[in-house]
């Protein structure tokens, strides 16, 4: 039996990233009990768009990070506003209540996170 080895590695769910903390992580139990830090990363695009209308188009993304493991959750509630960080992980798509609804988010499952600039307000 063969493998196709490029298909493999065609197929991967890693992400890194290096971006700005745009405010406070925050720190929740679930009614599970598990427990999770989040916080939000902007992330500079290395190109800017002109719209058709002549607008410039978005120059930053904004990720949702989220953190699980012990580690990661401490490393990440060290961190303020305006802080540089590099985060790897993987993008999960998450499900939940809203209300009566349903709703879903997709964000970055943190699995290694560091500050690598402290922000000016720090």
């Amino acid at each position: 039996m063969s493998v196709d080895v490029a298909s493999e590695e065609a197929s991967n769910n890693n992400v890194a990233l290096s971006g700005r903390v745009a405010g406070e992580p925050a720190e929740r139990e679930l009614a599970s009990g598990d427990r999770l830090c989040s916080c939000r990363l902007i992330v500079p695009r290395a190109d800017v768009r002109v719209l058709a209308s002549g607008r410039r188009g978005a120059s930053v993304d904004v990720i949702d990070l989220v953190a699980w493991t012990p580690k990661v959750r401490r490393s990440m509630r060290g961190w303020r506003a305006g802080d540089q960080v590099r985060v790897e992980g993987e993008l999960r798509r998450r499900f939940f209540k809203a209300g009566e609804r349903t709703a879903s988010r997709v964000e970055v499952e943190v699995s290694s996170a560091r500050r690598t600039r402290r922000g000016a307000s720090g």
